[in-house]
């Protein structure tokens, strides 16, 4: 069945979502009214079309992957040797071979830094640093807007199809709660992604004994459009419209309510893309070859990947791949690290990233699409006693790739330990105008939050202009 997994509460206005979200059942569609109130003055020539933004959720351990520092001491350097890449002069860990013959090809950014210790997508996904963890962990109708709904905002997106979709899964995907950072915030429901639901496998029991950090077992599945459930047909969900319109005449009390205003159009626009044979093409993986499906993996994050690819090649503006999942789906390696990155995480980065590069270059889509790969933060310099690294907003990287990037890019230095930049540190606000700006937005420009104040969209960021092409 259709499942709605919006959070419990109200609006600011005092309008139940929840009573909405269950009657609608589009909680799942949002950004699919671009604002007419949008300023043209902040637009400019877009160089690129589209983002797949891939969020490792969790912390990857910047120092045993693209930073390795081989003549630390051994309770830095860690268990990984590092091996030579296309761009000389720069090695990355040993267990990323393909994406070793990428790097001249992509720009490394090593230098990301801020003070948002917090284990949810929030500065990810919105370039915002300057929360409260305990405040900001769960989703809250005013927080900050994500990149994709900001550029819903400012129109990006095609007839047709969803401007902003989120893979697999709600971020707090098995958990009793929604992480911040993918949604519209205070510019609203309408302005949410599209979040795909899963249901994955584990291709073999969990270790009682590891849990949370074992290191051999893989979450097995795809994401689905929820429409694509087998209990829930096109006839059954014009039906769910039929209803919505019965709830509707019944909810003349609260017309005066911005919520309701804004879902009124929005709703239709979310059945209609329901019921599309585009969105239903492109969520179709069983188009794609066998050869194909193992190029990217059978894994979730890896179909999943293979999924953003697909709904770019059909119009999708702007598509985030948030790697969590029930089990041990992640990247927060405070244990067993290095089992963890070698056997699970490494391996999933090179097979389905360069899968990835590869096909947009084939299909004729590397230009006009930017691919985006970071983390909440990077992982302590010094391994703890339990073989992990702990938590390290104070320095991590970001790949970028597409044409809009300079070719063979290394931008940024870390101290001789991973610990901090000692040049040029990238904020998360900085990344995200960097994105604006690649989508044709002014990294200056605002919008308004629920009290009509004008609000930055980058945060005080700047385009990092020294690896744009």
């Amino acid at each position: 069945m259709l499942t709605l997994l919006g959070p419990r509460g109200q609006a600011c206005d005092g309008v139940s979502r929840r009573a909405i979200l269950r009657a609608g059942g589009v909680s799942l569609f949002g950004g699919l009214l671009t604002s007419a109130s949008a300023a043209n003055s902040v637009k400019h020539a877009a160089r690129i079309k589209s983002v797949i933004l891939i969020d490792l959720f969790g912390g990857p351990s910047h120092i045993d992957m693209f930073d390795p520092k081989p003549e630390a001491p051994p309770e830095v350097r860690g268990e990984f040797g590092s091996i030579a890449t296309s761009v000389s002069g720069l090695p990355i860990c040993e267990h990323l071979p393909r994406m070793a013959t990428w790097m001249k090809q992509v720009t490394l950014i090593r230098t990301v830094s801020h003070p948002y210790n917090s284990h949810n997508p929030y500065a990810v996904m919105t370039g915002f640093t300057g929360g409260v963890d305990n405040q900001d962990y769960y989703w809250r109708p005013t927080d900050y807007p994500s990149m994709g709904s900001v550029a819903t905002y400012f129109g990006c997106g095609q007839p047709g199809v969803p401007p902003y979709i989120v893979l697999p899964a709600l971020p707090g995907y098995s958990q009793a709660l929604r992480r911040a950072g993918p949604y519209g915030g205070f510019l609203g429901r309408k302005y949410d992604p599209l979040f795909s639901t899963c249901d994955p496998k584990l291709d073999k029991p969990l270790d009682p004994k590891k849990d949370f950090y074992d290191d051999d077992v893989w979450a097995i599945g795809d994401p689905q459009m929820p429409s694509l459930d087998d209990s829930l047909t096109a006839d059954a969900l014009d039906r769910r419209r039929t209803l919505l319109q019965q709830f509707d005449a019944n909810a003349r009390l609260a017309e005066s309510s911005r919520a309701t205003r804004e879902l009124e159009g929005w709703q239709k626009s979310a059945f209609d893309l329901l019921l599309s044979n585009r969105v239903r093409t492109a969520f179709d993986l069983s188009q794609e070859t066998d050869a194909t499906r193992d190029r990217y993996g059978r894994d979730l994050f890896g179909s999943s990947t293979l999924m953003a690819r697909r709904l770019v090649e059909h119009g999708v503006s702007y598509v985030t791949i948030h790697t969590e999942s029930k089990g041990n789906g992640h990247w927060d390696t405070h244990n067993n690290n290095f089992n963890m990155l070698k056997n699970l995480r490494l391996p999933f980065i090179d097979r389905s990233l360069p899968s990835l590069f590869e096909d947009l270059q084939v299909r004729g889509l590397w230009d006009s699409t930017l691919v985006v790969m970071c983390g909440d933060m990077g992982r302590t310099p010094k391994i703890n006693k339990a073989a992990g690294r702990d938590h390290w907003p104070q320095c991590g990287f970001c790949v970028l790739a597409g044409g809009a990037v300079k070719p063979g890019c290394v931008f940024g230095t870390s101290d001789k330990q991973a610990a901090f930049p000692i040049d040029v540190p990238i904020t998360p606000g900085d990344l995200c105008a960097t994105v604006y700006h690649l989508l044709g937005i002014s990294h200056e420009a605002t919008v308004p939050d629920h009290l009509t104040r004008p609000i930055p969209i980058s945060h005080g960021g700047q385009p990092v202009w020294d690896v744009l092409s």
